[in-house]
């Protein structure tokens, strides 16, 4: 006859023969060497590092990209400076005989397509000589500027301003006839005349001859001819002007 506590440890050997048998048998099991985990993690930690090098460049890249576009404009711009300089004119900023040699071959190229009159003006500021002689070069440069000022403020965007040496000045007027480019000559003289330097009890007035090109005629003989009729206005008496 058993005793109780005989019992109670069958009842137990029992139980654990019962868990035992439900464990899966050894080699059943997926075999898990520690060099598969290895593996797997150099690899996830590879294509990470794979990943970020790929980013880096990319953004190095753009970077560089980025900065190639800021260099290229910054020459853009500096190269638009020096040409601005090149076809200007320093004191007063009216084109010089270079900038004006250029925009007269494509406004004259203009005429000859469109078959439109092309007026040309010289502009001699009157008694500059002896402005510069009684109040110095200073108040010379300052009339000049003032000539231009004034003379812009009056312009359309078509017409081109060019100093063309000292106190003289050349005005091309696209599309507009002798007679037109006469009365407008004769409307800046006004308001120059109605406006002093400024800061100083000055008035300025000019002389100017006017012509209008003829065809096959070349821009040096257009200014001769402007030249003489503005030396009839000089000789008429000054600030007038006299078509040629």
């Amino acid at each position: 006859m058993f005793k109780h506590d005989h019992l109670a440890i069958m009842h137990s050997s029992r139980r654990v023969s019962r868990r035992l048998h439900r464990r899966p048998a050894l080699h059943a099991m997926p075999s898990a060497q520690p060099s598969d985990f290895l593996q797997a993690a150099v690899g996830r930690a590879q294509h990470t590092h794979i990943h970020r090098f790929a980013t880096h460049q990319r953004e190095a890249a753009a970077l560089a990209l980025l900065a190639a576009e800021l260099r290229i404009g910054d020459l853009e711009r500096a190269l638009s400076e020096a040409r601005a300089a090149a076809h200007t004119d320093a004191l007063t900023g009216a084109l010089n005989r270079h900038g004006f040699a250029e925009a007269y071959q494509r406004e004259a190229a203009r005429a000859h397509r469109k078959h439109s009159p092309l007026a040309l003006a010289l502009i001699d500021l009157d008694d500059f000589k002896r402005l510069n002689d009684a109040l110095g070069h200073q108040v010379g440069d300052e009339a000049l500027v003032h000539l231009v000022k004034v003379l812009r403020t009056a312009l359309r965007p078509s017409d081109i301003l060019c100093r063309f040496g000292g106190e003289e000045f050349v005005l091309l007027l696209p599309e507009t006839a002798l007679s037109q480019a006469a009365t407008a000559i004769s409307r800046f003289q006004r308001q120059l005349a109605a406006q002093a330097i400024p800061g100083k009890d000055i008035v300025l007035t000019f002389s100017a001859g006017v012509v209008v090109q003829e065809n096959g005629e070349s821009l040096e003989h257009s200014i001769l001819r402007a030249d003489a009729a503005t030396y009839a206005a000089k000789r008429a008496g000054k600030n007038c002007v006299v078509t040629g």
